[in-house]
C-alpha cells in the first residue's frame, strides 16, 4: 500500500483539515472554542509538535503542523480530536460521530507556499464573513500571535513585516484556486518539481493528475 501524507514523515510542514460530520456545527460557544486551543497545547505536551498557524471555524478547523518525527502528525491527531469528542460527547450527553472521518494533511513546500497557506488559514474568517478585521477573530494564529499566548509556533519562514495587513488583503484568484485544489485533491502544494517529488515518495500521485477523463486522440 502506498504511503500517504497520513503516514507523517517528519520535518514535512503540513496543512490539516477536518469539517463536522455532514458539515455540521462544531464549535458552539467561545468555550467551545477556547478548550480546542487548550488541547493543542496539551497534544503538543504529549508529543512535542510546531503549530505555527491554525484557525477555527465554525464547523471546521486549519491547521499548519511541522512535526519533528516520522509518525508525530498522526498520533498528536489522534490524541487531539480523540480528546476532543470525548469532551464534546460529555458536555452534551451525546454519543456518534462529530467529526466527518479521519483528517486530511497536504504536505506544504516551506518556502513562500508556506506562507501562501497560512494566509489562506488566518484569512478564513474574514472570508467567510464573520469578522471586518481578520486579526479580530480570537481563534486562529493571527490572533494569538497578537496576545502572545504562547501559540502559535515559529514556522520554517516567519511572518514579514506588514503581514496582518496583508492577510486583510484579498488573495488573488489564482491563489486561491491553487490552494482550493491542493485541499480537493489532497495534493501537495509547492512547485512542480516538488510537487512531483514530495508526491511520489509519498505515495500521492493520484492528488496531482488532472481530473476527469483523458482526453481522446
Amino acid at each position: 500500500m502506498p504511503r500517504t501524507a497520513r503516514a507523517s514523515v517528519g520535518g514535512i510542514c503540513y496543512h490539516a483539515i477536518n469539517r463536522g460530520n455532514g458539515r455540521a456545527q462544531v464549535y458552539h460557544s467561545r468555550e467551545d472554542y477556547d478548550s480546542f486551543i487548550c488541547l493543542i497545547a496539551k497534544a503538543c505536551q504529549r508529543i512535542p509538535m510546531r503549530v505555527p498557524g491554525f484557525c477555527l471555524m465554525p464547523n471546521h478547523f486549519h491547521l499548519l503542523l511541522w512535526p519533528y518525527q516520522d509518525g508525530d502528525l498522526s498520533r498528536w491527531m489522534q490524541w487531539l480530536l480523540t480528546s476532543h469528542v470525548r469532551r464534546y460527547h460529555m458536555l452534551r450527553g451525546t454519543s456518534g460521530r462529530v467529526w466527518q472521518g479521519r483528517f486530511k494533511a497536504f504536505p506544504i513546500q516551506k518556502d513562500y507556499h508556506f506562507l501562501t497557506v497560512l494566509r489562506y488559514v488566518e484569512r478564513n474568517p474574514l472570508r467567510a464573513g464573520l469578522v471586518v478585521d481578520a486579526l479580530d477573530w480570537r481563534w486562529s494564529s493571527l490572533h494569538q500571535a497578537s496576545v502572545n499566548a504562547g501559540l502559535p509556533d515559529v514556522g520554517p519562514l516567519a511572518r514579514p513585516s506588514g503581514w496582518v495587513a496583508h492577510v486583510n488583503e484579498p488573495q488573488t484568484p489564482a491563489e486561491l484556486e491553487r490552494v482550493r485544489q491542493s485541499v480537493q485533491r489532497e495534493a501537495p502544494f509547492g512547485e512542480p518539481i516538488w510537487v512531483e517529488r514530495t508526491a511520489r515518495d509519498l505515495g500521492l500521485e493520484a492528488g496531482t493528475r488532472p481530473r476527469g477523463r483523458p482526453r481522446t486522440r
